[in-house]
């Protein structure tokens, strides 16, 4: 946009210049032209002559001031209008993670501010295969008779493989031209340039038949151009935010290994025990004993049983990333309530800003308190609360009507079994707080906060994404 801009400003101070200094030059010529026919007319017809011409010379000089005038005006609505494309553009880029829905954004505006039939854009890997291609202006029953995206070959390898920009008034016509596929529509026209991203992936813009039937000038190359860049956001927006993932689901993954190791490894190690004991116990004929153990054996059981199906109900529940802290934290309470038989009161805001991570965080929180009420505290009702103030960012408090236990006792301390420890260790990697308050036979309540200052850095996530 900085080149039109230098362009257009030159030559609106000339136009100023040509339309101030114009009439004046025709007042000298006037006056010139009436003293050099003075001695050969009557001053009436000379004067008449000389008025007649000059204006007809203003006629023509004005059409051609006002004609210009209109060519700027249409190519600063133009500018305008690819501004207003490239912002909604941009926004689509920042607001959605997938890179189909970014990429049809962006084709389907690049096809509407040229006036183009047809456009697409192609993702193309280190190896030179297109994995991803994205269409505009052909419908899916014509998809379907098209069949298979193309391989890059013909004019199409050549900005796929060459990364070089194409600008071609008939394709039939060039030396590289292949041929279209049968049920293709008739395409004479190309625009192609290319899509430079940072990631291990490039990529390709194309438009292809003006809807007016003119030629792709060089202005259209440049404005190609610049929503290409905008795809480039797209594709490394979307790569960056797929390794993320993948990073997060390994967390994810290792986090369940260790508590498999820790727990479940545990548990099953004690069946075994207790299973070989029974045994040794029934060989002796010493019944009472091995009932002894036989029902110890199906408490650790029911206990096994209870912590896998809570491992499956934080796999299952919705990721804050997807659907924001609110959903999730609602998602899980729902499935908890209803695994536990504990009646669950939840209260959340309408919305609440924060950070991927503190998200992740918080739900996991929420998560491991609700776990050391099902396991520990015999409760009958919980209450789950997220609030925000005019003092910090966000306010995170479980309470339950459990036993409660002695909080000055050794066992109720942050390294104790009620693993006040860990939700200790993921408050403080995002900035909060976290309190743990209980009297015995009082219930529970454990307060999470978080200050205003490690919200510094937000992704606005809506209660309303729930559904």
């Amino acid at each position: 946009m900085a080149i039109q801009e230098t362009f257009e400003a030159p030559n609106v101070r000339r136009l100023r210049y040509v339309a101030v200094g114009g009439p004046l030059l025709l007042i000298v010529v006037v006056e010139l032209a009436q003293w050099l026919l003075a001695p050969q007319l009557s001053p009436w017809v000379a004067r008449l002559i000389v008025f007649s011409v000059a204006l007809a010379l203003l006629v023509v000089f004005y059409d051609q001031v006002f004609r210009r005038l209109e060519k700027i005006e249409r190519r600063l609505q133009r500018q305008n209008q690819e501004l207003l494309e490239l912002h909604a553009a941009a926004l689509v880029v920042t607001a959605d993670l997938s890179l189909d829905t970014v990429l049809q954004t962006i084709v389907d505006r690049a096809r509407s501010l040229l006036g183009t039939r047809y456009g697409a854009i192609s993702v193309v890997d280190q190896a030179g295969g297109i994995t991803s291609f994205v269409t505009s202006g052909i419908d899916e029953d014509l998809r379907l008779v098209i069949g298979d995206p193309p391989h890059g070959r013909g004019v199409l390898g050549v900005a796929i493989h060459e990364g070089h920009r194409l600008r071609l008034d008939d394709i039939s016509k060039d030396p590289r031209s292949v041929g279209f596929p049968p049920g293709h529509p008739p395409m004479r026209s190309l625009l192609a340039v290319p899509v430079v991203c940072r990631v291990p992936h490039h990529g390709n813009l194309y438009l292809s038949e003006k809807v007016d039937g003119g030629g792709f000038t060089a202005d259209d190359e440049e404005v190609l151009a610049r929503f290409a860049d905008q795809a480039a956001v797209a594709i490394d927006n979307a790569y960056l935010y797929n390794q993320v993932r993948e990073l997060g689901a390994a967390r994810e993954r290792l986090r369940i290994a260790h508590e498999m190791h820790d727990g479940l490894a545990q548990v099953l190690a004690y069946v075994n025990t207790k299973a070989q004991v029974v045994r040794e116990y029934l060989r002796q004929g010493r019944t009472e004993e091995a009932q002894k153990h036989l029902d110890e054996f199906a408490e650790a059981a029911r206990h096994l049983y209870a912590d896998v199906r809570q491992q499956i109900l934080e796999l299952r529940t919705v990721r804050p990333e997807e659907s924001g802290l609110l959903a999730s934290i609602a998602d899980y309470v729902k499935g908890w309530g209803q695994q536990t038989g504990v009646q669950v009161e939840l209260s959340l805001p309408p919305s609440i800003e924060l950070v991927v991570e503190a998200q992740r965080q918080l739900l996991r929180i929420v998560q491991e308190a609700l776990a050391n009420v099902r396991k520990h505290a015999k409760a009958t009702s919980v209450r789950v609360v997220v609030e925000q103030g005019a003092d910090y960012l966000l306010l995170l408090r479980v309470t339950d009507d459990g036993v409660g236990f002695d909080g000055g006792a050794p066992t109720a301390s942050a390294g104790g079994r009620f693993g006040l420890k860990t939700m200790a260790e993921r408050a403080a990697s995002i900035g909060a707080t976290i309190a743990v308050s209980s009297q015995p036979g009082d219930g529970t309540v454990v307060e999470v906060t978080l200050p205003r200052a490690a919200g510094s850095r937000r992704e606005t996530l809506h209660a309303t994404t729930a559904g």
